[in-house]
């Protein structure tokens, strides 16, 4: 686009709020922004005289085009630009290297008898959510505690008190069988009560509640109750303790905070519930030394609230931001009910800031750590390989079977440091009968390398085994074309503790030093590949053992299938019940007996 076109655009830009797109010589969009009103903001990057950043003038250079977006308000002008950069990820605007939905716990308080779940989606259905947690760990602790502390049910049937006998759960107290009628509704939600106090970090209410009782048992001279309740009370006490970070409010908080070191930015936002940290999460920026702090906390804000998740009634920040009322807005829209942002100078919320901002220090510390590490790694890796350069992106592939049974192959991405896992791979084995794994990972590396696929092509190609893996990859490699792509064998030699890296064309391998950071960035790759295997592996054997009878009989598919498993719990139980309680279940009397048929084959 001609200077005089742009220029043109710029003299015609509208006055209403709405979005900017600014784009290079090659149509990329390179910066998306809002403004309240197009024109001036617009206009002001390209005014002479003005003093513009580093970064700003940086951007200003590339711009040969740019389009707007008009909105009817600011506020629609802010969720389209958050949409629009997590869409595009423009080069000049701050993003959030994490498009994860972060785990909540739900609890349908309408239900009869409420259970708990993990639900990575908040939506508007009357019931709690809880979260959110992050690292996934937090969460697992959490239900560790409530299914030891708290007996709710966990089992997916039908609770309506008339089963025959309870599972194992009511003899090791940690349900009270509501579902044989041992249990009675109202006594359920007092259970039900307890967590939600517990969840919300009510615990004061949650601990005076529990002596109450304690106390009114013992009156009763209903010792093991007492001794129950007696247990219950000093383990919440002992895990509060632990989490407790705050004796201030009992208001949802999130807390972010900011530290530099060099050119790279860490931000931390901490999840406060009640007053208990229930998690935290990490973003860090390597290049970011010329974004002031106002524009990476906003960036931040918008795109990690941008998900289906909830905000805290509190967003606490540790800088003032230009437009806190407008965020406010979206945030409470989302929400339901007022989200607050603030800055605190003093006092209790402050230290908090000040809490996550020292996080953020010790992570930045860390990455960068981690940095020089993969430096390391990869020039070592440069120099044992005879690379033209160090490898930015590894790939790396292992095969999964059973005795040759369901064999599957995994490929993970290993890509500027991290694992990229938006571009992993998974494949079952279409040609191999049997337990070859050989022939299994030619199979596998042809298909990855020989179709068009939008992946970026690798430096290095990591395979989990010795020679004869290798060399069935190479021949893959060659079936395609793409034999010049570098390539290696990470194995360990039978009852030695050293890895050995065997390649193509090379007798013998090179033994790693235990302690060279080219070891441990390979053990990790390959130990990735391998997990991820194996995890899709036991998922396809699993779908296997369900369907194996079920899915093979006239007049049940997959959703009778599914009801059937959740009312009797288990396929076992689904092959011995009675054709009786085969029919109240749903199935008529033609569909029981091509299920008995189905059995005898």
């Amino acid at each position: 686009m001609t200077i005089d076109v742009l220029q043109s655009k710029l003299a015609h830009l509208p006055g209403s709020p709405g979005v900017y797109l600014f784009k290079n010589e090659q149509g990329e969009i390179i910066y998306i922004g809002k403004a309240a009103v197009l024109a001036d903001r617009v206009r002001s990057y390209f005014q002479k005289g003005t003093d513009h950043s580093l970064k700003t003038s940086l951007l200003v250079s590339h711009i040969t085009d740019l389009e707007t977006m008009v909105t009817r308000s600011e506020l629609e002008a802010l969720i389209l630009e958050s949409n629009l950069v997590k869409r595009h990820k423009p080069r000049f605007n701050i993003v959030l290297r994490d498009d994860k939905q972060y785990p909540y716990v739900r609890l349908p308080i309408k239900d009869d008898f409420p259970r708990l779940s993990i639900v990575r989606r908040v939506q508007k259905d009357g019931a709690l959510y809880y979260g959110p947690y992050t690292p996934a760990n937090a969460l697992r602790e959490t239900l560790k505690v409530i299914k030891h502390v708290f007996p709710l049910a966990t089992c997916t049937i039908d609770i309506d008190g008339t089963a025959d006998r309870a599972c194992i759960e009511f003899e090791i107290k940690r349900c009270m069988a509501p579902c044989t009628g041992n249990q009675s509704k109202e006594e359920y939600h007092q259970i039900v009560k307890q967590v939600r106090h517990f969840l919300e970090g009510r615990d004061h209410e949650l601990l005076d509640d529990l002596r109450t009782r304690m106390e009114a048992a013992a009156e009763r001279e209903e010792f093991e109750e007492a001794a129950r309740l007696r247990d219950r009370l000093f383990k919440i006490q002992r895990m509060l303790e632990k989490q407790r970070i705050t004796q201030t409010s009992a208001t949802d908080q999130d807390v972010i905070g900011l530290a530099r070191q060099g050119s790279a930015v860490d931000l931390q936002i901490l999840f406060v519930r009640g007053g208990l940290l229930i998690g935290r999460k990490d973003f860090f920026w390597p290049q970011s030394a010329d974004a002031p702090d106002e524009e990476l906390v906003r960036a931040a804000i918008e795109q990690f609230y941008n998900k289906d998740g909830q905000p805290p009634r509190e967003v606490l920040v540790p800088t003032d931001l230009e437009d806190t009322v407008l965020i406010q807005q979206w945030l409470s829209d989302k929400r339901g009910e007022s989200v607050h942002v603030r800055s605190p100078e003093r006092g209790a919320k402050h230290q908090l800031v000040l809490l996550a901002e020292e996080n953020a220090a010790a992570a930045v510390a860390d990455h960068l750590r981690d940095e020089e590490r993969d430096r390391q790694a990869g020039e070592e890796l440069k120099r044992l390989l005879r690379l033209e350069q160090a490898p930015r992106r590894i790939e790396g592939f292992d095969i999964s079977n059973t005795m040759g049974n369901d064999s599957v192959a995994s490929m993970v991405v290993w890509e500027d440091g991290q694992m990229k896992k938006a571009d992993y791979r998974r494949f079952k084995i279409q040609t191999v009968t049997g337990a070859n794994d050989f022939a299994s990972m030619k199979e596998v590396v042809t298909r990855r390398y020989g179709r068009e696929e939008s992946l970026a092509q690798p430096d290095l190609i990591l395979i989990d085994g010795g020679l004869g893996q290798l060399a069935a990859a190479l021949e893959g490699l060659k079936a395609v074309g793409q034999q010049s792509l570098p390539i290696l064998g990470l194995a360990k030699a039978r009852g030695d503790k050293e890895e050995r890296v065997f390649l193509a064309g090379r007798k013998n391998p090179i033994v790693l030093r235990a302690t060279s950071p080219a070891t441990h960035l390979l053990q990790h790759i390959r130990d990735e590949a391998h997990r991820f295997a194996i995890t899709f592996h036991r998922k396809l054997r699993g779908k296997s053992l369900v369907s194996s009878k079920l899915d093979q009989v006239i007049g049940i598919g997959e959703i009778r299938r599914n009801q059937l498993l959740e009312k009797f719990g288990s396929l076992d139980k689904v092959v011995s019940a009675s054709d009786e309680a085969l029919q109240e279940a749903g199935l008529n009397a033609e569909t029981v007996l091509n299920l008995r048929r189905a059995l005898e084959q």
